[in-house]
């Protein structure tokens, strides 16, 4: 059957006009219709938070959790079962602070889950504390004088779990997003999607460098597997390495060429240059970043019950009380 947006469409969304959560559920909604999962196989799991309304607006199954504790929600629906397409939304507090643990551990085990992180490196339901993603220095409500903690950085995090899929977007760029969402569906194991957004009272212009596409177009590369890292209004620029790192050249000087500029490749199992791109500040690497395959957790779960209860002699619970000596007491 094929979909519309409409058909994913539940609700009317309350947010605060500007809201990068606006833009990104309605890319969401697109995405859902173009991957063509029904409605009824398909459940959002979100936490609390600003984001984590999202399953309200969503004509699927859903459910609002506890703070940080999307992913341990997630993990059992998927669990239970295989068959559900499960995603989950978290903001970069509920995601990374409360729920850090659970993030660190879903990736880890390469649960099949598509796993949303909307950063806009600020608490906003909270009303504007600093979040695990806010820099060092930043002033809020629970900073002051400026945070003294440095940030985590959501790669660096997924690639030190052993995270097999990242991929960013930012939020105002639908077909960007639309295309990492698309990806991390068809990737078979934990999918992490950073989703760059403003926070439009509490942090806004966080991300302005690349919130529009004319700031895109100067301070992003878009990354595709297989093609050369090139960027800029005329892909004047490009990515080239550097010692056991990257930088970024401009093509014509110091005798850069575009032979020199590197191939992304986001199928190599050896994540170096893969989070050394995902780190730049300079252009802020947008696309699929990392995509290898890999055993995942519900998969081998399930296959391993399977070879248990056929080497059992029981195999429900009725079975399992008459292998034991039966007697009645009168």
């Amino acid at each position: 059957m094929a979909y519309t947006q409409n058909d994913f469409k539940k609700g009317q969304p309350r947010w605060c006009p500007g809201c990068g959560d606006h833009f990104f559920l309605a890319s969401l909604h697109k995405a859902m219709a173009e991957i063509g999962v029904d409605p009824w196989n398909t459940a959002v799991i979100s936490g609390i938070g600003c984001s984590s309304r999202l399953p309200h607006y969503m004509a699927t199954y859903g459910m609002n959790t506890i703070h940080g504790r999307a992913a341990a929600i997630a993990t059992g629906a998927k669990v239970a079962n295989p068959n559900l397409t499960v995603w989950q939304v978290s903001g970069d507090g509920d995601g990374l602070a409360i729920g850090g643990n659970h993030f660190i551990h879903a990736n880890r085990r390469n649960i099949n889950l598509n796993m949303i992180l909307l950063n806009n490196r600020i608490y906003g339901l909270t009303k504007g504390q600093y979040s695990p993603t806010s820099p060092r220095g930043f002033v809020s409500k629970s900073s002051p004088y400026g945070t003294v903690e440095d940030p985590f950085r959501p790669a660096e995090l997924c690639f030190g779990a052993r995270g097999h899929f990242f991929a960013r977007a930012v939020a105002t760029d639908a077909p960007g997003t639309i295309e990492i969402l698309k990806a991390a569906y068809e990737h078979k194991g934990a999918s992490v999607c950073e989703i760059l957004q403003n926070c439009v009272i509490f942090n806004n212009g966080t991300h302005d460098a690349v919130y529009d596409k004319a700031g895109r177009a100067k301070n992003a590369i878009y990354l595709k597997h297989g093609e050369k890292m090139l960027f800029g209004e005329n892909n004047e620029y490009g990515i080239v390495q550097e010692g056991f790192g990257v930088k970024a050249v401009k093509l014509g000087e110091d005798g850069y060429t575009e032979a020199d500029v590197l191939v992304h490749d986001a199928k190599c199992e050896d994540n170096t240059l893969q989070l050394k791109l995902a780190e730049m500040e300079w252009p802020v690497a947008l696309g699929v970043i990392r995509d290898v395959e890999a055993p995942t957790y519900d998969d081998s779960i399930t296959a391993q019950i399977e070879e248990v209860k056929g080497q059992k002699k029981y195999h429900n619970f009725a079975e399992l009380l008459e292998t034991n000596d039966i007697w009645t007491v009168k």
